[in-house]
């Protein structure tokens, strides 16, 4: 199950990876918000990442208008490792080395093109289960 989350700026974006979702035959949970009428970005991504962190979410997509504010928010959440990408790359090498449990973008940033390899790249890439990554997150989840 993943778990997503927006606020009014990335309300559209999220409504075209629901529907990517679907079609990938992949069960989602929408945290909110439900429209495009403005709303407090905290409310959704603390709903969404306290959901991963619990074990009921495998894990989440974040989206507000730059991706910035909600993945700080997310990441307040112990257990959260949220990754702002806005490019393929970067959502691989979180998934690699970081082993990211949310991925988080900016609708006013990307386009809804990308953001959907962003959201493949992001799902499918497994964590490498390197020793030097397991260290490192191990130091991060210690602070």
């Amino acid at each position: 199950m993943i778990a997503l989350a927006s606020d009014h700026g990335g309300y559209g974006l999220k409504q075209e990876i629901k529907k990517h979702l679907e079609e990938r035959g992949l069960e989602y949970k929408d945290y909110g918000c439900y429209s495009e009428e403005s709303c407090d970005y905290p409310d959704f991504a603390h709903k969404a990442a306290h959901a991963v962190a619990q074990g009921e979410c495998e894990c989440g997509i974040l989206i507000c208008g730059t991706g910035i504010g909600i993945s700080i928010a997310a990441n307040k959440v112990p257990g959260i490792r949220a990754a702002l990408c806005h490019d393929c790359f970067s959502a691989a090498a979180t998934k690699e080395h970081n082993n990211a449990n949310m991925l988080a973008m900016g609708a006013r940033v990307i386009g809804p093109g990308l953001a959907l390899k962003i959201v493949d790249t992001f799902l499918d890439t497994p964590f490498s289960n390197d020793e030097r990554h397991v260290r490192r997150i191990g130091k991060i989840e210690e602070i």
